[in-house]
């Protein structure tokens, strides 16, 4: 049998054969991994991609593994991060625009139309994420969960005019927790709900389920001190009362209706009708420098626990975004939101909303030029108060003719030792002429509360918000004829013109009314302090206080108490020399000494023996020594 010998040939070409099966597969195999890289790169750009879960997020093959890992990751509720996708809904009527986005099913943008900030610029309560609205639930099968990080399934639809937003969280077709915003024309309330259909059964009621909203308020004033220090603040109604909270607090409050979360003319409420039970109401100030911190004013917070009903969600609320105007406030009826317009409390409250707000609108009426308003305004109120000027002018042109009846005594009881019989004599005499001190004390002391009144009326009053007069533009704001280049504690880096002219004009009041005081005020007795020398420094002590102080405030009140000022001087003098006869009053007060004394009262008689018994106790002293 033949052997076969080696066949070179055959074996070089299974070499080479083989080098080829080799260098295919190599060629192959760098093309899937470049597929597969590729993969990789597109992955994290899908708009179906949820950023909020994790942050290196696995790559997902197919469906199926996609919808396992959110499975596992949110057990009943994949089904709506799976149906879900990112975008937003709008709901807007002519006054108010509502952004909300599906991821979270929460309003993201709040613009109030027709309002601009201080610059100009639209006017947003909730814009570029400084607001957050989340519910925090547990589900049975132990998972803790945020509704800020879910998606929901929006519907909007049209119902009897009113836009309706449906906003679903979807564990499947017939089971879901829905967020419900329904909004009315030409309104700045909006209806919302929370409810749930078919929850029972995955949500775990045995857990704390929590509402948290929270948002920094937006700067939009053109004085931020004033705005923040003065006029934002966190109100509530609890328990059937309206309070209010300071920055830097925090409280525990039961029985809760409503938050406001006030920006001196605009605010955010969340008011329901099913009272929140111990909820957490914080404040924060978020302004320590006024140089940088120019942006955001106050951090308000509201905590608040949520009961189910049957296993499920059913609360009815309401979104309020817009002006906290007291004539709209007062619309709202037996929710108490108009005591959100800081007009005062007690009769200064009383006097604003029973006097001057029904005056104010009636000139308004009739009057587009607010500058004029208020100077009409201030008019009324002067005439209104002319009385109590010509009462207490009565009492001095009284104190005067019988001042030097005073000064006599004064001088007939010298010394410490006779204060109480010079006391004593002072108010006889005063006592058979027919003149009290507290006659001309009396109509001073009832210009106080109107006073005060305004001093809350006007800085507060929407209707002046960038509304100008001469060369004012804001009168709710300073008006400004000079920007300083330093700032000067306690009055600022500008000059204001309505704070001089009403420093100057109280000037001229006060160098007035100075004789008119002295007249009123006793001769001065030995031991006492002198009034009218303190009166002196007060002339021009108060017109400088009240130049630093005015300098940074609403030119509208300035306006006012320049204006009132001028028409006070007019007043005096018109009374001082047309009204009042001096030879006439003195005829009278003649006419009442010789008229017999007037049985004295109880009040009287207590008074002087009170009187008597220090002065025996005063003697007798002297005798120890």
């Amino acid at each position: 049998m033949e052997q076969k010998k080696f066949d070179y040939n055959s074996f070089i070409g299974m070499i080479l054969l083989g080098g080829i099966l080799l260098w295919w597969m190599n060629s192959n195999k760098e093309e899937i991994l470049s597929e597969e890289t590729t993969t990789e790169i597109v992955a994290p750009n899908s708009k179906e991609t949820d950023d909020s879960f994790a942050t290196a997020k696995p790559v997902f093959e197919s469906d199926s593994l996609k919808a396992a890992a959110l499975q596992n990751k949110l057990g009943a509720f994949a089904y709506s991060a799976i149906q879900g996708t990112p975008g937003v809904r709008v709901i807007e009527n002519d006054l108010l625009k509502l952004t909300i986005d599906n991821k979270g099913g929460q309003i993201i943008e709040a613009l109030i139309k027709n309002y601009k900030t201080y610059d100009s610029l639209p006017l947003y309560m909730i814009k570029d994420n400084n607001a957050s609205f989340n519910i925090n639930f547990g589900t049975t099968d132990n998972r803790i969960l945020n509704t800020k990080d879910l998606f929901f399934i929006p519907t909007l639809s049209k119902s009897n005019g009113n836009d309706v937003l449906s906003m679903k969280l979807k564990v499947s077709d017939t089971q879901f927790l829905e967020y419900r915003y329904e909004m009315k024309p030409n309104e700045y309330m909006v209806d919302f709900s929370i409810r749930s259909q078919g929850l029972s059964s995955v949500i775990n009621g045995s857990n704390a389920i929590q509402l948290d909203w929270s948002l920094k308020g937006f700067r939009h004033e053109k004085s931020l001190r004033t705005e923040n220090t003065m006029y934002s603040w966190y109100y509530y109604k609890t328990e059937g009362e309206v309070d209010y909270m300071r920055p830097g607090n925090t409280e525990v409050v039961n029985s809760l209706d409503w938050v406001a979360y006030k920006q001196h003319f605009f605010m955010s409420n969340l008011l329901t009708d099913t009272p929140f039970k111990n909820a957490t109401v914080t404040s924060t100030d978020l302004v320590e420098d006024e140089k940088i911190d120019t942006v955001f004013t106050k951090n308000y917070e509201l905590k608040a626990p949520l009961t189910l009903t049957g296993g499920e969600f059913n609360y009815n609320m309401k979104w309020f975004y817009g002006p906290s105007d007291y004539n709209l406030l007062t619309t709202y009826e037996e929710t108490d939101l108009d005591e959100t317009a800081d007009l005062g409390w007690g009769i200064f409250g009383f006097l604003n909303r029973t006097v001057f707000y029904p005056v104010f609108n009636l000139l308004k009426g009739f009057l587009g030029n607010y500058g004029l308003i208020i100077i009409l305004m201030t008019i009324v109120v002067r005439i209104l108060m002319s009385p109590l000027v010509y009462k207490s002018y009565v009492s001095s042109a009284k104190m005067k003719v019988i001042r030097p009846e005073l000064t006599a005594v004064n001088e007939k009881f010298p010394g410490k030792e006779n204060a109480m019989k010079r006391q004593q004599e002072t108010m006889a005499i005063q006592r058979k002429a027919g003149v009290s001190m507290l006659s001309g004390c009396i109509p001073a002391l009832l210009q106080m509360p109107i006073f005060f009144a305004l001093f809350k009326f006007f800085p507060t009053n929407l209707d002046l918000r960038q509304k100008g007069f001469l060369w004012a533009p804001d009168l709710s704001s300073y008006d400004t004829i000079f920007t300083l280049p330093f700032d000067i504690p306690f009055y600022g880096n500008h000059v204001s013109l309505f704070p001089i002219l009403a420093s100057v004009a109280i000037f001229f009041y006060m160098k007035m009314n100075q004789s008119q005081q002295a007249n009123m005020q006793a001769p001065a007795q030995e031991g006492m302090p002198d009034m009218q020398k303190m009166m002196k420094y007060m002339i021009y002590f108060s017109p400088i206080m009240m130049l630093f102080f005015f300098n940074n405030y609403a030119s509208s009140l300035s306006l006012y108490y320049f204006i009132s000022n001028l028409l006070t001087i007019v007043i005096m003098l018109v009374i001082k020399n047309y009204v009042i006869d001096e030879d006439k009053i003195h005829a009278q007060i003649e006419e009442n000494k010789k008229r017999p004394e007037k049985k004295k009262s109880k009040f009287r008689e207590r008074i002087d023996i009170a009187m008597k018994q220090a002065q025996e106790q005063q003697a007798q002293q002297k005798r120890k020594k």
